[in-house]
């Protein structure tokens, strides 16, 4: 069955569409979210309860620990033609186990993942931790004093 907009189309000025209908996005009021704070307001509350605010936290800059990590399979690029590779001095932290390597390289680092320290001993090569603190503690017995 014929719609009744069909039966109107190419009789006026408008075909059937209406006054505004066929410019632009002005029947359904804007394109996207136009008008998300005026007059589609009640969308918004109703659909989009948490469109606005914060969530979550956000740590300080200060306490946050963020790794400069380096893979195993970048470990022959940083070695050169040397067997050993100090990543503590080149600013990386830790060391992760994604790649392969095939030369034996002995690596000193402040952490290194399991799979890492088992694809590097696998390799022939060796895993040192180091802890990075180079500060000498005075500690006399390692009790407290009390006062």
């Amino acid at each position: 069955m014929v719609s009744r907009t069909n039966k109107f189309r190419g009789r006026n000025r408008t075909h059937g569409r209406g006054k505004k209908a066929g410019r632009g996005a002005g029947k359904r009021g804007g394109r996207g979210l136009a008008g998300i704070n005026k007059h589609k307001v009640m969308y918004r509350v109703k659909y989009m309860p948490n469109h606005w605010g914060r969530y979550g936290f956000n740590r300080h800059a200060s306490i946050r620990n963020v790794d400069v990590c380096c893979n195993v399979s970048d470990l022959q690029k940083l070695a050169g033609d040397s067997q050993e590779v100090n990543l503590t001095e080149l600013g990386i932290d830790k060391l992760l186990g994604s790649g392969r390597i095939s030369t034996s390289i002995n690596v000193t680092v402040s952490g290194a993942s399991a799979k890492a320290v088992e694809k590097v001993e696998s390799a022939g090569g060796s895993v040192t931790l180091d802890d990075g603190d180079d500060e000498d503690w005075d500690d006399d017995d390692g009790d407290w004093e009390e006062e």
